[in-house]
């Protein structure tokens, strides 16, 4: 662990940086205390170092970490980072082991790379990147050109927080350290597998980055695939960033549309007016900001294949959405079932089916057993474990490899490359109206017709 970290954020008044990265580093400094952390917040708007202390304040309130704000210093700086010379006046300020998080929106932080040159950059310095790392392909593939251009790879942070996901670690835990899953994870014993993860929030004031951005960039390109990957690599040798993210990395390579039929293997669909969790909430196109003409959906489904010797002839399904009723955020494992089963035994003989809850974190498994009243009968029995939410918040877990200078949960720029090329298919399929944009009403189970989610 690195003693002292100077973590510069962009964007410090934004609302990234006060609902989800400050709480991070709350929860962070007061489960390590030994960690010092000197804040440098930047952003056009007047301000003071006062008023930062007080959003640092505030932010870690949340996580119940006070006593951590109260060891924290923290200083304001008025700062264009698109201009050279601002940039320049901010990091010559920086000493040590410095961090630039770029809490602003993804155009805003290529304009602010494009500014920098490497001598302006502190020695070590990282960089951190949110999503969406670009807008397709070639943008993603333009982007790190110019960012390994000012630092090595390995000082590139693209932040994806699912990675820092208790339940998408506890997967590494489940099977490669169970004999009774390892030998039977490949397509041999898998029959499917599901990755969902669906919410009951609605737009929530986010039209300026949604509408241009929808379900499937938003969460299956930028998340959902990077899940699929961990839960399809081959076994690394180590749990160090080399091996790890070579083993994710290859993943992504060997995935593709099922069928290469992006028409046949998406859907789409965007919420109408409906009622969530007892509250009234208006169609998606009627949110304020929202541009009726994008055809945003707030509801995408992709079946994938990973094409190599484990998993080809396994579909992949990805899914997400808003507004929706009892939303499902699972990992489903569903294995074949058993070639033959005794005559003399009745009832179903279902594959078992193994789930990864993404929060809370649960893990269960369903098999066929003995009923209790007729020992000759089957019947589906579930056996569970709670796994609690992990010591860190996802965002937390990220934080820690940034401050620590440990790119393991970050996506390598391959990665980032490969999750628009995977994607892009249907992206192209959509535009062209090939896939139509169907409805649901807010606070059901998404459309008529579509294949249930559990």
């Amino acid at each position: 662990m690195t003693d002292a970290t100077t973590l510069v954020i962009f964007g410090a008044g934004g609302d990234l940086a006060s609902r989800l990265l400050l709480p991070a580093l709350g929860q962070l400094l007061m489960r390590e205390p030994a960690r010092t952390v000197h804040i440098v917040g930047a952003d056009r708007e007047d301000g003071t170092d006062a008023g930062l202390r007080e959003i640092v304040r505030k932010a870690f309130a949340t996580m119940d970490a006070e006593d951590a704000a109260a060891r924290v210093d923290a200083v304001y700086r008025k700062t264009d980072i698109t201009r050279p010379e601002d940039l320049r006046a901010l990091l010559e300020e920086c000493t040590g082991q410095v961090a630039l998080y770029f809490a602003v929106p993804p155009s805003i932080a290529a304009a602010s790379v494009a500014a920098m040159t490497p001598e302006m950059l502190p020695e070590g310095a990282v960089l951190v990147m949110e999503k969406p790392f670009g807008t397709d392909e070639a943008s993603a593939r333009a982007l790190n050109r110019t960012l390994t251009a000012l630092v090595p790879e390995s000082q590139v942070f693209r932040v994806d927080h699912f990675l820092g996901r208790s339940t998408t670690l506890n997967l590494l835990g489940a099977r490669f350290a169970n004999r009774i899953l390892e030998p039977l994870w490949s397509a041999e014993s898998i029959e499917s597998v599901d990755i969902v993860y669906d919410e009951a929030l609605g737009l929530e004031g986010r039209a300026g980055y949604y509408d241009n951005a929808g379900a499937l960039v938003d969460m299956i390109q930028s998340h959902l695939l990077q899940v699929l990957a961990v839960l399809a690599m081959e076994e690394p040798a180590t749990l160090d960033e080399v091996d790890f993210r070579a083993a994710t990395g290859a993943v992504l390579r060997a995935t593709t549309v099922w069928g290469d039929d992006p028409v046949a293997s998406s859907r789409r669909a965007r919420y109408t007016a409906g009622r969530v969790e007892g509250t009234d909430k208006p169609s998606y196109v009627d949110e304020p900001g929202v541009d009726p003409a994008r055809h945003t959906e707030t509801l995408a489904e992709a079946t994938f294949e990973v094409r190599n010797a484990r998993w080809a002839g396994v579909p992949f399904r990805l899914r997400s959405g808003k507004a929706l009723g009892d939303p499902a955020r699972e990992i489903v494992v569903r294995f074949r079932p058993v070639r033959h089963v005794p005559t003399g035994l009745t009832g179903s003989a279902e594959g078992a089916v193994l789930r990864f809850s993404l929060g809370p974190d649960r893990m269960s498994l369903e098999l066929n057993l003995n009923a209790a009243e007729d020992p000759f009968e089957l019947e589906r029995a579930t056996l569970s474990a709670e796994l609690g939410e992990g010591a860190l918040k996802a965002y937390a877990e990220v934080l820690s490899g940034v401050l620590d200078g440990d790119p393991l949960l970050a996506v390598r720029g391959d990665a980032a490359e490969q999750c628009w090329r995977i994607v892009d298919p249907i992206l192209q399929a959509w535009r062209r109206g090939d896939v139509p944009l169907e409805e649901y009403a807010a606070g059901s189970a998404g459309p008529e017709g579509w294949p249930p989610v559990a």
